[in-house]
């Protein structure tokens, strides 16, 4: 069983002096009484007890309803008939439903799984398939690909839900909208359906289940990128350890330990981990969460933060970037803005300098991965540093070489991490489990670090994403990094190609700020800020970049592009 009140990292570790430095607690301290997801809940609806919790589309919901929802959601849940353990699926956006159907299942004592709302038929139908879902809790938007799914595995129960659904009046007026303005609502046929509306006027007796921190209670799914898609296994006790070592840094960010009355812009994905993990975070700490439903709609989150102006906002670097390309953005008052927290992807210095003319307020990094519930690293607050920041508290990471072996200090390795928040494997895969753990039960992330002298780690690339130019490794973060750096360019993206004479060869995909730049200029640029086999042999220019739904440019799809 893990011991989830804190594996002691041993004491040599550069980053303690950091720790002392800033008076940080290097050893996590779980807190008593909290044995399960369902305590951490119902401590939050008891210190937020009044307050408000979730503002979307101008209506609002007090903590008070969202504990009175998710309970009727969990005693629905339990009157069909499910084991402990079960698993329950969720596709939808950021809507108050989310919420609330992901605290009833776990209330439950079932297994959160989450999918993403854009994926294709056949992506679904693979994910109900291996998670063993007996229940899909699905927004109306995305019935017609559930519709298509050929094989729905053990998939019993489907619960329809409309955009609208939990904002009363207000609610029938956007599900007509919706459905019949702007048809975002595509026909479907689902048998036996039963609509959400229904559950939240039900009556049945909840049962509050025995749970402990080792149960699993999200299967995460990951790899989708880089192979078939698995769900890494994450416990109650991952989760909370996760919540109170980002508290450790983000509330020196507060004067008080409740930010009652004050607002968290979600505009990322509430399936994705990073924004799941933000998003309890922001409920521990009292914020009501003012949820985005797209992201890409820069003028209406511009709206939302104009008219909120939320204190803490969580993004990746392709949504902060464009943002700061945003007129109306960039007129806005920001003075209430305190901790902008960057994670997801690497945050380019061209971006960090941006955001923080324009807000005032430096960008926040910290590293992680599904896998690790998901944070691993943080920045201590104080400014942006260029560097993912140190091990969170009770976490322990070494870089080792391809034999195996700890590199020295300022060389290059595969981040290995251990701690309470890595997961307990993958759902069904024990073999690619094993693959994913040395033999002293470090977690291999797969990514490329080094570590400086105060313990600051930074990232500079994926293993896989390496570039071998005439034996030289080239790593496509840092070529990027100074491509966006350039006048007249938004974003890039750079992978290798294949070169008869160099082996491999840099090929650069580029979105213009400004229509008069030319590959001229950033040949002339790159040779300015890079050495000779680093510079980017092809460039080429693209109205847009291929991005994951939460904003991670994706170089395999620009692999195949070039």
């Amino acid at each position: 069983m893990t011991d989830y009140a804190g594996f002691v990292t041993p004491d040599n570790r550069a980053w303690q002096a950091t720790y002392r430095q800033h008076g940080l607690d290097i050893q996590l301290n779980m807190p008593k009484g909290i044995n399960s997801l369902l305590d951490f809940f119902d401590e939050n609806f008891r210190a937020n007890r009044g307050q408000r919790a979730i503002t979307f589309m101008g209506q609002h919901i007090s903590y008070d309803e969202l504990d009175k929802l998710s309970l009727k959601i969990a005693a629905y849940l339990q009157s069909l008939g499910l084991e402990q353990g079960d698993k329950v699926a969720v596709m939808m956006p950021n809507t108050p439903q989310y919420l609330t159907v992901m605290m009833g299942i776990v209330r439950a004592g079932f297994v959160l799984v989450n999918i993403n709302p854009l994926y294709t038929a056949s992506e679904l139908e693979h994910q109900l398939a291996d998670s063993d879902a007996k229940v899909l809790f699905i927004v109306e938007n995305f019935a017609h690909t559930l519709e298509q799914v050929k094989n729905k595995a053990k998939l019993q129960h489907t619960i329809i839900t409309g955009v609208g659904d939990m904002l009363g009046l207000k609610g029938l007026l956007i599900n007509a909208v919706v459905r019949y303005v702007k048809k975002m609502v595509p026909n479907f046929c689902i048998p036996n359906k039963v609509n959400f509306k229904e559950i939240l006027k039900s009556s049945h007796p909840y049962t509050k289940p025995v749970v402990n921190l080792d149960d699993v209670v999200i299967l995460q799914y990951t790899g989708g990128t880089t192979g078939v898609a698995k769900g890494a296994m994450l416990t109650h006790g991952n989760l909370i350890a996760n919540v109170y070592q980002c508290m450790t840094y983000v509330k020196t960010g507060f004067n008080n330990p409740y930010q009652h009355g004050e607002y968290m812009a979600v505009a990322l994905p509430l399936y994705h981990i990073f924004s799941f993990m933000v998003a309890m975070l922001g409920m521990k700490m009292g914020f009501a969460l003012l949820l985005i439903p797209n992201a890409r709609d820069l003028d209406d989150l511009t709206k939302q933060f104009g008219k909120f102006r939320p204190q803490f906002f969580p993004a990746v670097n392709t949504l902060f970037n464009a943002l700061t390309h945003h007129k109306g953005f960039v007129e806005l008052d920001h003075s209430n803005l305190k901790v902008s927290l960057g994670g997801g992807m690497s945050v380019l210095p061209s971006t960090a300098a941006n955001w923080e003319k324009i807000t005032g307020n430096y960008i926040i990094e910290g590293y992680g991965l599904s896998e690790t519930s998901p944070v691993l690293t943080f920045n201590p607050l104080g400014s942006y540093t260029g560097k993912i920041g140190i091990p969170f508290p009770s976490t322990d990471i070494i870089l080792l070489d391809d034999e195996g072996n700890e590199v020295a200090e300022g060389e290059a390795g595969e981040i290995c991490a251990k701690g309470p928040q890595v997961m307990k494997g993958y759902w069904k895969h024990d073999d690619e489990t094993a693959k994913a753990m040395t033999a002293d039960g470090y977690f291999r992330t797969g990514d490329i670090g080094v570590m400086d002298e105060q313990g600051y780690f930074k990232i500079v690339d994926r293993k896989k994403d390496m570039i071998l130019v005439s034996g030289f490794n080239v790593y496509p973060n840092e070529v990027e990094a100074v491509i966006a750096a350039c006048a007249g360019v938004l974003e890039c993206g750079v992978v290798g190609v294949p070169d008869e004479h160099s082996g491999e060869a840099i090929k650069a995909f580029i979105v213009k700020q400004d229509a008069a730049l030319t590959a001229d200029a950033i040949k002339q640029w790159c040779k300015q800020n890079l050495t000779g086999y680093k510079r980017p042999k092809h460039i080429v220019f693209v109205e847009q970049l291929p991005k994951s739904n939460v904003g991670k440019i994706l170089r395999k799809e620009l692999r195949a592009l070039a």
